[in-house]
């Protein structure tokens, strides 16, 4: 409601001066009655106590007619009602009526006390002149004994009529007083509500969207602060407003101008923002306000986003599209609980790898055949051929035709492994059985080198399911690598559960590898040290070859450089492979 402010502050006013009036005004009345009657009341005692003087001699004498008489006729000269009574209640004299008709008095009020306490008083209806007085009475003593009581009385229908005008003065005062406080309230209700009406239709400009609106007020007090700060306010709310629309338009341009297809899910599964690539891959241009499964129906991307919001998490995978092949990243924003998607289209990139894979497949078989021969012909060669210059040479020819035999093989292990789980022949494999087989490949080597071997395996290992002829390969490769490059020390092999994941542990006192290699020894044909490298033999594949069997296990490779130690690679498998 527009001025309900007015409306209560103007209320409350009135309803305030409604009840300091309604308390007041009965209270006063009842104060002024009050005091004119204990006013009248001591009147009338000072008058009893002065005509005592003149009533005493013909009480005391009996001249109860002369008494009647006199008291007559001071009634008349004082306009106030005279009675003596005797303490039997007889009425001996009376200035209104005759005596003798009239009753007995032994029970009045004012009587009782008088003649108790020697003072009396009564305010009451009188039912011998039909009207309410006020009754004042003392008794007349005669040798210390009460021999009447002087009683005086007034009506009270004067001081009725004078409280009334009084009351028709002070209602006429009360009434101006009224006029002008409301007139008051109205104006100081107005002044104060104002400002506000003002500043509430000034906001209500503002919810709409108009942040030129400000309110300028001409006082000084605390509405005013609040005005200027609503000013204050506007201009910061237009200016954030400002730079969040550069902003919104700024990322919408960048979203929209993004070749990779993107899309936001919020929690219920909805699609709330995406831009044109998105739509163009998914092919369909309205895609805002649908569920994701409706647009995408592809399992694996279901499973993907389901498997983001169950782990809160960022979660990187491929599917497959349109026959096309894009790189889905899918990452939990908690904030909102979104997911937000963006699809990199690898098509290209897959093609080339496989063109890569068959390449190297296809030159790796055909550098077989003539690699094979060149090493045959090289033996034959040594054995025909007894010139030791001549054995030099063919020695030397001999040993790298030999390793790139390796590097041949190597390339098409890996060329079956990229990818292809399938290649995988499982079977139940105790690792402790598996790695104490191999280490005796390497005991020969190990006395040569006189390094210390320490296999440690906790107890009640588990069989795992894994393909025992790969995993040969991997413990080979990474025994071979640590026997290899070390000089002095041990080599500690540790075997341990956590869960229901397998560890294996190798780790050497050899050359530590520098820390800014770490992560690319992994990588094909990569060497820390070529020179070395070619030197013991390495084909830069052997590592590769780890990764790939350990990763088609679904496990885990890392490795570890501490200065001074050597080196340590960690292998993690499941326990079921599934």
């Amino acid at each position: 409601m527009k001025n309900s402010i007015f409306i209560k502050i103007f209320s409350g006013y009135l309803l305030i001066v409604i009840v300091i009036l309604a308390i007041t005004f009965p209270l006063s009345f009842r104060a002024i009655r009050h005091h004119h009657i204990d006013t009248l009341t001591g009147n009338l005692k000072n008058l009893c106590i002065t005509l005592k003087l003149k009533i005493s001699p013909l009480l005391e004498s009996n001249q109860i007619e002369d008494l009647d008489t006199l008291i007559k006729k001071l009634g008349k000269q004082i306009d106030t009602r005279i009675t003596v009574i005797s303490p039997e209640g007889v009425v001996f004299a009376d200035s209104e009526k005759i005596p003798t008709v009239m009753e007995n008095h032994k029970n009045r009020i004012e009587i009782i006390q008088a003649i108790k306490y020697g003072f009396g008083t009564s305010l009451r209806y009188s039912a011998s002149v039909k009207e309410e007085m006020l009754y004042v009475a003392i008794p007349i003593e005669k040798d210390d004994e009460v021999c009447g009581v002087l009683r005086a009385s007034l009506f009270l229908k004067e001081i009725n009529t004078l409280l009334n005008n009084l009351k028709i003065n002070i209602i006429t005062i009360a009434v101006i007083i009224v006029i002008i406080l409301l007139i008051g309230a109205f104006l100081f209700s107005r002044n104060f509500s104002r400002p506000l009406n003002e500043l509430g239709a000034a906001s209500r400009k503002v919810a709409q969207g108009d942040f030129s609106t400000k309110v300028f007020l001409k006082s000084r007090n605390e509405i005013k602060e609040l005005a200027d700060s609503f000013n204050y306010m506007t201009d910061q709310v237009k200016t954030l407003f400002t730079q969040l629309s550069n902003q919104k338009e700024e990322l919408n341009s960048i979203i929209s101008s993004i070749n990779e297809g993107l899309c936001v899910i919020d929690k219920e599964g909805i699609i709330s923002i995406s831009n044109e690539s998105f739509r163009k891959t998914v092919q369909n241009d309205s895609v805002k306000g649908k569920l994701y499964w409706e647009v995408l129906r592809k399992a694996r991307f279901d499973e993907l986003i389901k498997k983001v919001r169950s782990e809160k998490n960022s979660i990187v995978d491929e599917i497959e599209l349109n026959n096309r092949t894009f790189l889905c990243s899918a990452t939990f924003c908690s904030n909102k609980e979104e997911i937000v998607v963006t699809l990199h289209d690898i098509t290209k990139i897959k093609d080339l790898e496989k063109t890569k894979k068959d390449f190297v497949t296809n030159v790796s078989h055909e550098l077989r055949t003539p690699l094979t021969a060149i090493k045959g012909f090289v033996e034959t060669l040594q054995d025909t051929n007894n010139d030791d210059e001549n054995q030099h040479y063919l020695n030397i020819i001999k040993r790298h035709t030999e390793r790139v035999i390796r590097i041949v093989n190597d390339l098409l292990l890996l060329s079956e492994l990229e990818g292809n789980s399938d290649s995988l022949e499982l079977e139940n494999v105790n690792l402790q059985d598996l790695i104490e087989n191999i280490l005796k490949i390497f005991e020969q080597r190990l006395n040569e080198k006189e390094l210390v071997l320490k296999f440690n395996a906790d107890r009640n290992l588990p069989v795992i399911k894994a393909d025992p002829f790969k995993l040969e390969q991997v413990f080979i490769n990474l025994v071979d690598n640590a026997v290899k490059y070390t000089e002095r020390g041990e080599v500690v092999i540790s075997l341990s559960r956590n869960n229901e994941i397998v560890k294996i542990e190798i780790q050497d006192t050899g050359i530590c590898i520098p820390r800014e290699h770490l992560s690319r020894i992994f990588e094909r044909f990569y060497v820390v040290d070529s020179s070395r490298s070619r030197k013991l033999g390495g084909t830069g594949l052997g590592l590769s070859i780890v990764k790939h069997i350990v990763l088609l296990h679904k496990g885990k490779i890392d490795v570890q450089n501490i200065p001074g130690t050597g080196t340590n690679f960690i292998v993690t498998l499941p326990v079921n492979l599934s």
